[in-house]
């Protein structure tokens, strides 16, 4: 195929992806199947009851990018509710239309672009609507499995603490991706681990910051490769970016 061609097929796929009607009717199709997967799935979720405690106060819970697509349903059933941050692009309105049946609503940016308005937009959201946040903290394209600055700043600034979550299946399958995406297969059983609350003071050092930073990682990655040990899965490697993987593909 010339790249002409390619370019054009792309422009085409783009500009239907972008259209809210096809946006609408792929985020049905999508949350059908999740939650076709997550129902017909045995589920482990740690400590439900102290989940629920934040259906009234505000966190900040923080996922690996791989890891959110069986969060959500989790987020509905105990009916908290939270904001998500999306990227402006055309996925990304997808994906917050997706996250919207779930009761979620989105923020638009990223750590590259609108990163300030996110900021405030988020602190409003813990401080003033006593609402909670969802990031995934090493997305859109990595370091995978690293921590960027965003929550952080989030938990800093409002005094919400930071929650991370994660989960595993017993039949899932790796996507080839930089993030190694996980999709559970169905009838098999998905554990969801959330762990305990960290919170960052707000007169944190800079030094103090990045102590902090990498302590909240190594917990993150401890709670993933210890869901993933449960089930004998691939280990999941860190420090992988979008471009990067593209490039390694490429040479293959």
């Amino acid at each position: 195929m010339s790249k002409p061609l390619k370019k054009k097929i792309k422009r085409f796929v783009s500009k239907v992806l972008f259209n809210p009607v096809t946006q609408w009717v792929l985020a049905l199709l999508i949350a059908g199947i999740i939650w076709f997967i997550f129902l017909t799935s045995k589920r482990k979720i740690t400590d439900k009851k102290f989940l629920k405690r934040y259906k009234k106060e505000p966190v900040v819970f923080v996922f690996f990018h791989g890891r959110s697509v069986m969060l959500s349903p989790v987020i509905k059933m105990i009916n908290i509710p939270a904001y998500c941050i999306t990227s402006q692009h055309a996925d990304g309105h997808m994906m917050a239309k997706l996250q919207r049946l779930f009761g979620m609503r989105a923020i638009y940016g990223s750590s590259t672009k609108g990163g300030l308005s996110v900021l405030r937009q988020g602190i409003n959201v813990l401080t003033e609507k006593k609402v909670s946040m969802c990031i995934s903290v090493d997305g859109p394209s990595g370091p995978s499995m690293r921590i960027k600055d965003g929550a952080l700043y989030f938990a800093r600034m409002s005094g919400a603490p930071i929650v991370p979550c994660c989960y595993s299946s017993s039949n899932g399958r790796f996507l080839n991706r930089w993030d190694r995406f996980l999709i559970p297969g169905l009838f098999g059983t998905i554990s969801v681990n959330v762990g305990d609350p960290i919170y960052i003071d707000r007169n944190i050092s800079d030094e103090e910051f990045e102590k902090k930073r990498s302590e909240i990682e190594d917990i993150m990655e401890k709670q993933l490769r210890d869901l993933d040990g449960e089930f004998n899965l691939y280990r999941v490697e860190r420090d992988l970016t979008a471009t990067e993987f593209k490039k390694q593909m490429r040479k293959k």
